[in-house]
């Protein structure tokens, strides 16, 4: 005789908070499948197997707890109707499919794909952010059917309000889930009808970021500084040939060689996306090239990455990371020495350029000089800093 039931389970997590569980039992033994919700035992009405009316979201989870004991007695049902002497772990196989691989399983193809690509930046970021996720729940293995709803926004609310970390962050974390599960779907792992994105459920909706650089008149007082250390001074010149550069990033600046520059023009190849890049040299940026040439050792531009051996990918991105805290530290004291009130940091170089050009300069050339692949990014990119119609806009309407 075989027979489910959830159960509310006696071993808590980190958060002092019970499992909720499917109890399959065959022959007076029995085997447990985790639903992937979590309750104070004191919302357990142990009676009538369900969560008590006083739980902020008893409705949901008590129908949660429906479906996934309708679907576990529909599986017990077929599997007993096809062999009468199946063992229990058959049974179990079959309602949560075991022979498949789990979510964090997949997790790691995703992960090993983007280190195959020697994309290390991002293996290491959602490395970190799986990890995150796997901490939340509290075991090394989660079955797709408990990656729910309910399950995320509970996820996304810890990121939001236990972290404290900001809503693009929280983002950040479920636009990796969904890529995990588009992953899963595509090798058939997982069927697309437990999808928990969509309309009705899970949307993703990237919030607007604010991107603040700096104006004209503090880049000039960049330009004309006085009283930094050499130190602070070397970094800040790291930040203007970026800015010069339209906002170039500070892992390509960092591996500028000399050779990079012929006939009064930058060219590279990006390492973000591998992109051709030519630019002019502005003459504000030859002065600062022509200071370093004349003490070169060697032939990168700026020393920091010196020693450093570029075939190895993951030492490149440590140092290239450690350079960059180092940089940043350095141009945030000559801020405060200069006066300047705004954070000062490489990327800022990048926003600091779309806040300058602003409405100045047509959207395809901004496109153009920012190397983006679609005008649609430039645009998005863009709009943070292009605020002249909308200016003249209001002041039509409230200077009458």
């Amino acid at each position: 005789m075989s027979s489910v039931q959830v159960v509310l389970r006696k071993k808590s997590n980190k958060h002092k908070k019970y499992p909720l569980a499917i109890r399959i039992t065959k022959n007076r033994k029995a085997s447990y499948l985790f639903i992937g919700q979590y309750i104070d035992e004191k919302y357990w009405d142990k009676k009538n197997k369900k969560v008590k009316r006083s739980h902020p979201n008893s409705l949901m989870l008590n129908n949660l707890i429906l479906n996934r004991l309708s679907e576990a007695n529909n599986s017990l049902i077929a599997t007993e109707s096809q062999d009468r002497q199946c063992t229990l772990s058959k049974i179990k196989q079959e309602i949560i499919g075991t022979d498949k691989l789990d979510f964090f399983e997949v997790a790691e193809l995703h992960l090993e794909n983007l280190k195959n690509a020697d994309k290390l930046r991002q293996y290491q970021t959602q490395k970190g952010r799986i990890s995150k996720f796997k901490n939340f729940v509290g075991k090394d293995k989660v079955y797709f059917e408990e990656i729910t709803v309910f399950l995320l926004k509970n996820f996304e609310s810890y990121i939001l309000h236990q972290e404290l970390r900001r809503p693009r962050t929280a983002v950040n974390y479920m636009i990796l889930i969904r890529k995990i599960l588009n992953l899963a779907i595509s090798e058939s792992i997982v069927e697309r009808r437990r999808y928990p994105f969509g309309k009705g459920k899970i949307q993703i909706k990237i919030p607007e970021s604010e991107k603040i650089g700096l104006s004209k008149e503090e880049v000039k007082i960049l330009e004309n500084a006085k009283g930094l250390t050499n130190a602070q001074q070397a970094a800040l010149n790291v930040w203007l040939i970026s800015f010069y550069f339209a906002g170039i990033r500070v892992s390509d600046v960092l591996l500028l060689k000399w050779s990079d520059f012929k006939d009064g023009r930058l060219l590279y190849r990006m390492n973000k996306n591998k992109k051709l890049v030519s630019l002019k040299i502005p003459e504000k940026a030859k002065k600062i090239l022509d200071l370093y040439r004349l003490h070169s050792t060697s032939d990168l531009v700026f020393p920091y990455l010196e020693g450093t051996d570029f075939l190895n990918k993951k030492e490149l991105l440590t140092r290239t990371r450690t350079v960059t805290r180092t940089l940043n530290r350095r141009l945030q004291l000559a801020a405060s020495t200069l006066g300047i009130n705004k954070r000062l940091s490489m990327h800022i170089a990048r926003h600091t350029f779309g806040n300058i050009s602003g409405d100045q300069i047509p959207i395809q050339m901004l496109q153009k000089l920012y190397r983006h692949s679609s005008i649609t990014t430039t645009i998005t990119y863009q709009a943070s800093f292009m605020k002249k119609d909308a200016d003249e806009a209001l002041d039509k309407v409230v200077n009458f």
